[in-house]
């Protein structure tokens, strides 16, 4: 199933080619449109020359809070978000050799694939379970036990029109609403 998160083609497929892009839109989904979250990694991509972790976690705060607040700024909450996606390049580098896809790529087991999303700094528990989902139903990857972590609930991991967006949209506000 494409990724069709965004109304940009080009942003979709980056989601789809490069797991840093797909990380970095997880950490920007919060606060702002799932399209305006996922469509950022492309944005950052083209403001940076490109995406890379080690480029990203070695990058003076300063400079990065400023390209994310180039306008229009990448988030609702710029140099928030600029820190957690610096600190979760950081945690790539420093756990996974910057190779973004080896969080995934090389967990044995659900339990430790969780683990390993869960310790990305900007990862809870809901944004884990949704990236599980994503994993799963996305890119095929279902490591023994998987079903446990992932989420139960319509997330972007179901998304494949602009109805079942919609639709994650509704189910996620529910949620939040829930849990206030």
């Amino acid at each position: 199933m494409p990724i069709v998160w965004t109304q940009d083609p080009a942003a979709n497929k980056l989601l789809e080619t490069d797991p840093l892009a797909l990380l970095i839109g997880m950490v920007l989904d919060q606060q702002v449109k799932m399209e305006k979250a996922f469509a950022g990694p492309y944005e950052l991509q083209r403001r940076l020359g490109k995406l890379d972790a080690r480029q990203i976690a070695s990058m003076d705060p300063t400079r990065l809070d400023a390209v994310f607040r180039e306008r229009p700024a990448l988030h609702r909450f710029p140099g928030n978000m600029a820190r957690r996606v610096q600190a979760m390049c950081a945690a790539i580098v420093k756990d996974y050799g910057g190779d973004a896809g080896s969080v995934w790529r090389d967990a044995r087991s659900g339990d430790e694939l969780a683990a390993r999303i869960e310790k990305l700094p900007g990862f809870g528990e809901m944004k884990t379970k949704i990236l599980i989902a994503i994993l799963a139903k996305k890119f095929g990857v279902k490591p023994p036990g998987w079903e446990k972590y992932a989420a139960t609930w319509h997330s972007v991991a179901d998304v494949d029109s602009v109805e079942s967006m919609a639709q994650a949209r509704e189910v996620k506000r529910e949620m939040k609403a829930k849990s206030k």
